[in-house]
């Protein structure tokens, strides 16, 4: 999910639902506790859901934010501020290889000192549920409901708690966690069959309306002297342009985006990865497509992350991988309905 930071940008797989700052908790792997006392809700899933992503990006803060997947865990730090027409913000790594990702509204720079190279990239989706507000109708309540729980202490803060309740199997839940003044999420679980917790995302240290300066991470992103630096080229299209279509479309999850990503250009036409993204409002699913290479592509197999499963097969001259936050049924509905038109 998106607190304010994006979980691609921390290079982990949780973080790539939140736009550019985190939470997790060490010592907080709880489990969906039954006995947790459920409240009337006092506002409908899309104005919860509203609420957290308007708070993520309008909020300065600076906190340190860990991810648990599986039996892993890393921890970043984390710098955000707004100014009402722009973002910026800073993750360091703190477990791993040193990393340090700055963004400026939709422009990313990640410097990775132990190589001296730094990527340069575009990423559109910001904030809480990025694709929450793009998704051309909202379709979430007749996907998702919400039930309120007891508020709770999470990094000193009281937050509210509330659970998006999938209406199906074609989807994962959430907990979330968030502050109950602000709105901004604290806290994140996503919830699997019988209330397994697939994946966590939590604060241990937050300061809200934390004295960010724009001005110099503005510097700091800019300052790429001693480092290499790679440009991925991001170029829009369609899957129609590209000579595909989805021939069954999955309940609830509409066409965000499509386009071709190159390194500083493609030496061959029509050899650029195609990535085609869907969501329904929180969940996504990315679709790779790539010329079929014998040396690179081997079996085709399924994978799993946390609540991240990938799936890849051949169509025709062609590999695919499949990647979301779904469940494994989902994943593998998208990729049988994936054919070539040309």
């Amino acid at each position: 999910m998106s607190m304010v930071l994006s979980w691609g940008s921390l290079g982990g797989v949780g973080w790539r639902r939140w736009s550019a700052v985190g939470v997790l908790a060490l010592g907080m792997w709880q489990p969906v506790q039954a006995q947790t006392s459920v409240v009337a809700p006092s506002r409908s899933v899309t104005e919860w859901l509203t609420r957290m992503h308007e708070a993520s990006r309008q909020r300065a803060y600076t906190g340190t934010l860990v991810v648990s997947t599986g039996s892993t865990m890393s921890a970043s730090r984390v710098w955000h501020i707004c100014d009402g027409t722009q973002q910026m913000e800073r993750v360091d790594t703190l477990t791993g290889a040193p990393r340090s990702t700055i963004r400026h509204n939709s422009d990313v720079i990640t410097f990775v000192p132990e190589t001296k190279t730094a990527w340069v990239d575009k990423r559109e989706s910001l904030g809480v549920f990025p694709e929450l507000l793009r998704t051309p109708s909202n379709s979430i309540p007749e996907f998702y409901s919400v039930r309120e729980n007891s508020p709770e202490r999470v990094a000193g803060h009281l937050a509210d708690v509330v659970d998006i309740v999938p209406r199906d199997n074609m989807r994962f839940g959430y907990r979330i966690w968030a502050e109950k003044k602000t709105g901004l999420v604290v806290k994140l679980q996503t919830v699997g069959e019988q209330d397994a917790v697939l994946e966590q995302v939590a604060f241990t240290e937050l300061q809200l309306d934390a004295p960010v300066r724009m001005d110099k991470l503005k510097r700091l992103m800019g300052d790429t002297k001693g480092y290499d630096v790679h440009k991925l080229v991001l170029k829009k299209t369609t899957p129609e342009a590209e000579g595909w279509r989805l021939k069954d479309p999955v309940p609830g999850f509409q066409s965000m985006s499509c386009h071709t990503r190159e390194i500083g250009g493609s030496p061959v036409p029509g050899a650029a990865p195609m990535q085609w993204v869907f969501s329904d409002g929180l969940a996504s699913v990315s679709l790779f497509v790539e010329p079929f290479d014998a040396q690179r592509h081997g079996v085709e197999k399924t994978a799993v992350t946390g609540a991240t499963h990938s799936l890849t097969r051949r169509v025709g001259a062609h590999w695919l991988t499949a990647l979301g936050e779904v469940p494994p049924a989902t994943l593998k509905r998208f990729a049988m309905s994936l054919e070539r038109t040309r």
